[in-house]
């Protein structure tokens, strides 16, 4: 069976050298052996697992989302799978629902704003301030920051 360095399972992924001992401290990765040097070697499984991390990242998952996919990949338990797909699909439409907001908002201050004179006066800063007729109720603001306290 072939076996891989570090340097090659990195190449092959697409990721760089660091990004690999990341996963292996985060305990996503681990080499299949190690060489008498202390050299690791990776085998195929792991450069597919490695390939799987990403594509997962690609898609949003976070690495502890990852490793509970990994778990439910191994347990071939595919009803939990989509379960967690479907989740995180839900996030992802929430996230986007947030990001819509927040450009609504920011476009009604800026089509509200002349771009000149006295500061005092600028409705995107009495808005943000919260000060006067300007302050707005803001599209956004009833959506919190996601991960914000």
């Amino acid at each position: 069976m072939e076996t891989l360095g570090i340097g090659a399972l990195a190449k092959r992924a697409g990721v760089g050298i660091d990004t690999v001992r990341y996963y292996e401290r985060s305990g996503l990765l681990a080499p299949k052996t190690r060489l008498r040097s202390g050299y690791r070697r990776y085998s195929t499984a792991e450069l597919a697992r490695l390939r799987f991390i990403r594509r997962a990242q690609t898609l949003g998952f976070s690495l502890k989302e990852i490793r509970e996919l990994l778990a439910l990949s191994r347990d071939r338990d595919v009803a939990r799978v989509k379960r967690a797909a479907q989740a995180k699909l839900a996030d992802v439409e929430q996230r986007i629902a947030a990001l819509e907001r927040m450009r609504d908002g920011l476009a009604m201050l800026i089509a509200a704003c002349p771009g000149h004179g006295d500061p005092t006066e600028c409705p995107i800063l009495r808005a943000l301030g919260g000060e006067g007729p300007d302050a707005l109720d803001l599209p956004c603001a009833s959506a919190p920051h996601p991960g914000a306290p």
